[in-house]
């Protein structure tokens, strides 16, 4: 089932003809209807609540989400194994058409977290199986644009969620819009069963389940989002310090057993494994932490709707998914160039937005905007520069034996990230004072702060790409 040709010099017309549409389809099918499904419910998330009830649970909705995803993703290596690619993709989009029949059948609030943990659950295995499966069915010189196209989907996604989301809220028809997302899930296990490998050439003994680990990072990522969604500083500080605890504690627990969560060469120094994660969790921090209030700061501050405010954020997508489109081919000197440009032009978007954005200005001042999306679209792109290809290079140093677990590691990786950024990005808009009296000053205020902390992620991800660790990746993946 693997396309073994030798490409020499690889193009988008290779990913997407042949027998590799199919599988383009199936994989970029299974990150998309994850990620649409994720700006979906956010958007009809208001009038799921004015039907059913359940507000004092608005923001559990999505943070047992995030958390059934991590755990998904975490746990689809041992799916790969024991059920093979095909079966493992179908079971997983039965997980979840079934979180979305709960979704839509809830008449209360906690039927509908229910729902919305089989959902994430279900979501996080596609995720991590599709990148697991890009060094399965693609030559090695497609791996850095199927790796691009799994990533545009987030982009795609930012787009596409809000307005069918949307729609269906104006038509007073919340349900159906998980219903909606039944047909494309049939669709994308249909390709998947046509498609993908049943069993692996090289199939192994799966190894036992890293329990202590897996309950670790479940709490650390519970914490992270509940100080993210804390009603004051205390929480969302306590939240953030608990998450810090328990990650250490992970990381000693993870360095000395035999039963790993992660690839075994991670968290070793200097790692060029760890080091590719590293770099991309931060750079998916730049992104989450930028994307949760720029909305509210555009409403607040420069008088946009809360329509205008939302396409507006998702500007930053847009750019992501563009760069990563056009750098996807790029090799040897080009892709180490854009891969260390990429946390630069992120980092010189913080400091626009932090410069800019606060200052607020009326509806029809179109100046400052400009300036504003200008930097969306050179942050985003600073993200989409660089992120497929260090996805590429985890493949490519993966310790033997251990690429399934390093390839899927890769959402999960992501996954925390993004609870991570959010947790971030509520302690530096609680913590420069949002909630107090004077509400144009204090979300000016906010506002500056936050992209001042932000910046702190492209930061050190430029240190750690003139790391050892980092340069030792760089070498082994030409």
């Amino acid at each position: 089932m693997t396309d073994t040709r030798v490409i020499s010099r690889p193009g988008w017309a290779d990913l997407i003809s042949g027998g590799n549409l199919l599988r383009s389809l199936a994989l970029s099918g299974g990150v998309a209807l994850h990620a649409v499904n994720l700006y979906v419910s956010t958007t009809i998330l208001p009038s799921v609540v004015r039907e059913i009830g359940g507000l004092d649970y608005y923001a559990w909705n999505t943070t047992l989400f995030v958390i059934a995803s991590i755990l998904g993703a975490a746990l689809s290596s041992p799916v790969l194994t024991q059920a093979g690619p095909r079966a493992g993709y179908g079971i997983a989009a039965v997980i979840f058409m079934a979180g979305s029949l709960i979704c839509a059948g809830s008449n209360a609030m906690p039927i509908m977290l229910v729902g919305r943990f089989v959902q994430g659950f279900g979501g996080g295995i596609l995720l991590a199986l599709a990148y697991a499966m890009v060094r399965r069915v693609y030559a090695e010189p497609l791996w850095p644009r199927a790796l691009a196209l799994l990533s545009s989907m987030w982009g795609m996604a930012t787009l596409l969620g809000p307005a069918v989301g949307g729609a269906f809220a104006e038509l007073g028809l919340w349900r159906g819009a998980f219903l909606a997302l039944l047909p494309f899930a049939g669709l994308v296990a249909i390709a998947a069963f046509f498609v993908l490998p049943r069993r692996d050439v090289d199939r192994k003994i799966a190894e036992p389940l890293p329990v202590i680990q897996l309950g670790l990072l479940t709490l650390a990522v519970f914490a992270a989002s509940w100080g993210g969604v804390g009603d004051g500083v205390a929480s969302t500080v306590a939240g953030m310090l608990a998450a810090l605890i328990l990650i250490a504690v992970l990381v000693v627990v993870e360095r000395a057993s035999k039963k790993r969560l992660l690839p075994a060469d991670t968290f070793k120094l200097p790692g060029a494994l760890g080091s590719l994660y590293a770099t991309s969790a931060l750079l998916a921090v730049t992104v989450t932490c930028t994307e949760i209030f720029l909305p509210l700061f555009l409403q607040e501050l420069h008088g946009r709707s809360p329509l205008e405010a939302g396409y507006i954020a998702a500007v930053m997508s847009a750019g992501w998914t563009a760069a990563a489109i056009f750098a996807s081919g790029f090799q040897a000197e080009r892709r180490d160039i854009a891969v260390r440009a990429g946390p630069v032009l992120s980092l010189a978007a913080m400091a626009v937005l932090a410069a800019v954005l606060p200052v607020a200005g009326p509806a029809g001042d179109w100046l400052p905007l400009a300036f504003i999306c200008a930097a969306l679209v050179v942050g985003g792109a600073g993200v989409g520069l660089a992120y497929p290809h260090l996805s590429a290079m985890v493949l490519r140093v993966a310790p033997p034996g251990e690429a399934d677990n390093a390839a899927s590691s890769i959402m999960t990786v992501q996954l925390c990230a993004t609870a991570f950024g959010a947790a971030i990005a509520g302690l530096a808009v609680n913590l420069a004072g949002a909630s107090s009296s004077s509400a144009d000053m204090n979300a000016a205020h906010a506002a500056r702060w936050l992209f001042v902390t932000v910046a702190a992620a492209p930061s050190l991800c430029i240190i750690v790409m003139r790391g050892r660790s980092f340069r030792k990746a760089t070498s082994h993946s030409r």
